[in-house]
């Protein structure tokens, strides 16, 4: 596989490519031995969520071979198992089915969207299997069940962010616009964050308005925003269409700031709005600049694999992981996990993980009782594109 790999490699093949590749050669070999620990990824690897999918791809695979170089669960490799959820509710509750029943698992990963994890997770919970979102930040996901947690922080903590930094910019702002994608229960929940911090703020909401992940014309939304001539806008979005919103927005002549939601946490927007993605402001939970030993090897793994910065969605998904490895190795030196049949592990697992507090590339995260994520740092980052208008950076900026 590895000669194969290398072959493609020197063809010059794209990144998305090789991943795919890899999860295929993955999946291939997931029967390898018995004393191997199987855990599930459920996430897109086809639709428009398929860039978003790949991200926290990127993340699991870095940690599967971080912590097995390590001796993974006290001499037992970890093995990742993926499903495909692709892009809507179907996709993500036939592959959490498949690796419950099929590929039996002892925890999953996933689904990408929240939206997703509103149908698949309700599986998790009456099969009685841990379930951790690695991208999942809307509101009410945690409460989902018992078996259910995330290591995404919650919109409402995080978005915020964001408001506040555009008008540490900008203490003229008065005049907001919201627009937010009506189709994607995240985005829905976001745009609700949003708007009660405009409020919150003091200024004047002058518009809502809304739009489908699936458009690619948002003249009508546009226009009917720039009448109110507002001084910040705001898109809860992802990548592909909240960049051609974002597109669209400079090309009518909008010049004020531009805030961007949780789904434009990833480097994909930059060849979807390219020159005019400069200047979005987003709040985050990751910085690759946070300073601890973990997230040192994590980043230098991933510029040498990529040859660019992690994004939030990879370093999520790499922390998710690293709660399995690190509640397994707990929980086997308690008691050896060999001893369990799967039932008895996934239920033992679930109460271990929610135990324990956890130094990733996020930094320190622990969980609340109902399995929300309890994390200290987040961020906030400005779009800077490079004067070709085809590749950027996160510039982080001081928001204390």
């Amino acid at each position: 596989m590895k000669n194969a790999i290398a072959i493609k490699l020197s063809l010059g093949i794209s990144h998305l490519f090789i991943s795919s590749l890899l999860l295929v050669a993955c999946t291939k070999s997931s029967n390898s031995t018995a004393n191997d620990i199987p855990i599930g990824i459920a996430f897109a690897q086809t639709s428009n969520v398929a860039l978003l999918g790949q991200e926290g791809t990127d993340g699991v695979k870095i940690a599967q071979k971080y912590f097995n170089d390590q001796g993974g669960i006290n001499g037992k490799p970890i093995k990742l198992i993926f499903q495909d959820t692709s892009g809507d509710e179907t996709g993500a509750i036939n592959a959490f089915q498949t690796l419950i029943s099929k590929d039996k698992v002892v925890g999953i990963i996933g689904p990408t969207l929240s939206q997703q994890a509103f149908s698949a997770n309700p599986i998790a919970e009456r099969n009685q299997i841990p379930v951790i979102g690695a991208s999942n930040t809307a509101k009410g996901i945690p409460e989902i069940g018992d078996y259910v947690a995330r290591v995404s922080s919650s919109v409402a903590v995080v978005a915020p962010y964001a408001v506040k930094a555009a008008l540490k910019q900008n203490p003229q702002i008065k005049r907001v616009a919201v627009f937010y994608a009506q189709n994607d229960a995240f985005n829905k929940s976001e745009t609700e964050i949003f708007q009660n911090t405009v409020k919150d703020l003091g200024l004047n909401l002058i518009t809502v308005q809304k739009f489908q992940t699936t458009d690619t014309d948002f003249q009508t939304q546009v226009s009917n925003a720039m009448n109110l001539k507002p001084d910040l806008a705001i898109v809860s979005g992802l990548a592909v269409d909240g960049g051609n919103l974002v597109k669209q927005l400079r090309e009518l002549g909008y010049k004020g700031l531009i805030v961007g939601g949780n789904g434009f946490n990833t480097s994909h927007i930059f060849s979807v709005c390219r020159a005019l993605c400069d200047g979005v402001i987003i709040a985050q939970a990751y910085s690759p600049e946070y300073e601890n030993k973990i997230n040192t090897a994590f980043r230098q793994a991933y510029l040498k694999q990529y040859q660019r910065e992690p994004p939030q969605v990879s370093a999520q998904a790499f922390a998710a992981l690293q709660v399995y490895v690190e509640a397994l190795q707990s929980l086997d030196k308690k008691r050896q996990i060999k001893d369990l049949t799967i039932p008895q592990l996934r239920t033992e697992l679930n109460q271990e993980l929610l135990k324990l507090t956890y130094q990733t590339p996020l930094g320190e995260i622990a969980f609340t009782p109902v399995g929300d994520v309890i994390q200290k740092q987040f961020y906030v980052a400005q779009l800077q594109m490079e004067a070709n208008g085809i590749k950027g950076k996160f510039a982080f900026l001081n928001i204390k």
